[in-house]
Parts: structure tokens; sequence; C-alpha cells
């Protein structure tokens, strides 16, 4: 199993915060990698909100094609952060980690954001098939006020590497997932958390219906839907074909991954769309075991299960400030002085949404709809 920790607060905070949580969680993991996502970015980057940023490694010969291939495509770089990296022994420093922000090409300025995030995207994933190979470029998310690191180690020996406990760098959402090097060989496009266009999910758990799943999302045209060197990263497109694709409310997503049985759906009053749902979408129904926890564009967060059950998950904090870990002991690392009688352990039906800001908590429930 892996363990996770994501902080949402209304004030910026450190990195090292959901990590020390993942420490407190450590028999639950490995320590064979480190990933995190950080959302609504403050230090350097606060009055670079507007500029997307693509958070990566490279080699040195890497850092070359990467400069010409973003010359070539119209994109300025405005400003570079560089993790002020800590030797720690047993963890094998790469040439360059980077998160550049970018001024847009000219042509891509006015745009309607839509067609931004489909350049983004685009520019990542040819990024990512010109360094592959060799792996001299490894990009892993290109999107405004996000940044992303991914290395292997142990987490908060990771954290330590990259100097988080005395960088600047700061944020509003912060993902942060301990892996346990079960399924597959360490990879670092297989380290959560996984990222597209503004959608994030990372995973515990097995996803036993992932090859259904994989040639669903892979058969609809959308370039984005690729990689697939987790089984658990289906579970970041499904959100985003939810949601951005076809348009639907959040909390969809909690039916197209567990849809009800027809009598359940009986009891909610848009039976009819979620029957059609539940036939068109069928492929995208999950198998477990597995907690998700993610973040939408909007800053929103959440976190859900598979009908099994079978992985830990809590939610737990004050107004302005919560945690949605794997365990109690990574919420109270988090939130020490909340009232702990409130927190929420969301069962089968439930999917557990933290509004923007971390103004509030509410638990929708399938069968209430």
């Amino acid at each position: 199993m892996c363990r996770l920790a994501a902080i949402t607060s209304r004030d910026y905070i450190s990195p090292i915060e959901p990590v020390l949580a993942l420490e407190t969680m450590k028999e639950g993991h490995d320590g064979s990698g480190l990933g995190l996502t950080l959302k609504d970015l403050g230090g350097e980057f606060t009055k670079l909100k507007k500029y997307p940023i693509l958070s990566g490694i490279c080699s040195k010969e890497g850092r070359k094609r990467l400069d010409e291939h973003m010359k070539k495509l119209g994109f300025t770089l405005k400003h570079e952060w560089r993790p002020k990296i800590k030797p720690v022994k047993g963890i094998v420093a790469r040439e360059h980690y980077f998160a550049r922000a970018y001024e847009y090409p000219s042509a891509f300025k006015n745009k309607p954001m839509r067609e931004k995030e489909d350049l983004l995207m685009n520019t990542r994933l040819s990024l990512r098939r010109l360094g592959e190979a060799d792996e001299s470029i490894f990009a892993f998310s290109f999107y405004p006020d996000v940044l992303t690191l991914k290395e292997v180690g142990d987490p908060l020996e990771v954290a330590e590497f990259f100097g988080l406990d005395r960088d600047g760098v700061k944020a509003k959402v912060v993902l942060a997932q301990g892996r346990q090097n079960t399924n597959y060989a360490i990879y670092l496009y297989a380290c959560h958390p996984f990222f597209l266009q503004g959608f994030c999910t990372m995973t515990n758990g097995e996803n036993t219906a992932f090859v259904p799943i994989r040639e669903f999302l892979s058969g609809r045209g959308f370039p984005g839907y690729m990689g697939y060197n987790s089984d658990s990263e289906v579970f970041a497109h499904i959100l985003h074909y939810t949601v951005r694709q076809l348009g639907f409310p959040l909390h969809y997503y909690k039916d197209v991954i567990t849809p009800l049985k027809p009598s359940e759906i009986e009891r909610r009053r848009d039976r009819e769309a979620l029957t059609l749902m539940k036939q068109s979408l069928r492929p995208l129904c999950i198998d477990g075991p597995n907690v998700v926890i993610g973040f939408t564009p909007d800053g929103s967060c959440f976190m859900v299960h598979d009908s099994k059950k079978l992985r830990p998950g809590v939610v737990g904090g004050v107004k302005g400030r919560y945690a949605l870990m794997s365990e109690e002991c990574g919420v109270d690392s988090a939130v020490p002085g909340r009232d702990r009688s409130k927190d929420i352990f969301p069962m089968k039906y439930d999917m557990v949404i933290v509004s923007p800001q971390a103004e509030e908590v509410t638990v929708w429930n399938q069968l209430q709809g």
C-alpha cells in the first residue's frame, strides 16, 4: 500500500507539512518514492499566477533540447525556480530539477483558457516524447499556479534533499504521496500524483479494472489520455473526462466510478440521467480496492473510495485548514487542534468535498443524491 497526505488551507503552507504527516504513517509505505503537487502557489510564485509553470527534471543535454523546443514553440522564459539541493545518502541526484514560468506564445496570449490548456498539455506531451527514451527530460505538469516534484527515496529524506524545510516555496493546496513499490519498477512517470489540465489525483490501492478503463479512455481520441505507467493514472483521467470533457458536476465522479444498483438509482431524483450515465460510462467503473484524493481547477479537494472500502481514509480539520489523509495520525500531524469527534471517515457511498480556500467540508452521499 501507499500513504496519502493532502492539506488544503486558506493560508499558504510549506510542502514539508504533508511530508511530515506522511512520516507519521511510515509503516504504510516503504520509502520508495515521493510525489508532490502544489496548487495556488505562494513565495516567489505569488506574482506569477497567470503564467504556466513547467515542472520536471532534465539532464544537461535534455536542458538544451528543452530550451530549443520551447523557443521553437514561442514560449518565453519568465522565471525559474530550482530546489536548494542538499546531498542525502541514498538519493541519486539528477542534473536539473526545475519549475519554470513561461510567457505564452504571442498567438495564444488572448486565447480562451480552454485553448491555452490544450496548448500546454500538447507541449508537455511533446517534451515527454522528446526525452522519454533516454530519460533526458521528465515533464510532470505544465499549468498556471501548479508545481510538481517527484523523486525516488524515503519521502522525508527526499523533502530534505529538495530543501523543502528551508525553501520559501509555499502553496494553499499540497498533495503528497509516499509510495510503496508493489506493482511496477520505480519509474518517475509512475509516481503519484497525476495531473492533467488542472485535475489531479493520487491513489492508494490496486486498480483491478485498469485494462477496460484504459481502453475506453484511449479510444476517446484525446491526446492527454496516454502513458499509464501506473494503473492509478486513469483516476485522474476519469476525473478530467467527467468534469471537463462531459461538463458534469464534481459529485458525479462518484457515480461514474462506483455506479449504483438499479434499485438504488430509483431512489434518486436524477434517476434517468444516472441510468444513461451508467449505461454509457460502464467501462469507467472501478473495482478497487482504492481510496482517491484529488483536486479540481477551482481548488476543490475531495476523497472518495471504491465500493469495497478496503483502503483507509479520513478527513478532518477546522475552517480554513483541512487534511485529507490515509490515517488519523496524519490528520493529527496536520491539524492537531481540531475537534477529532468531527473527523469524517467516508464509507462506500460517500464523497467528501472540501471547498476552495478550505471554507467548508461536505459529505455527498450517493443514495441521498
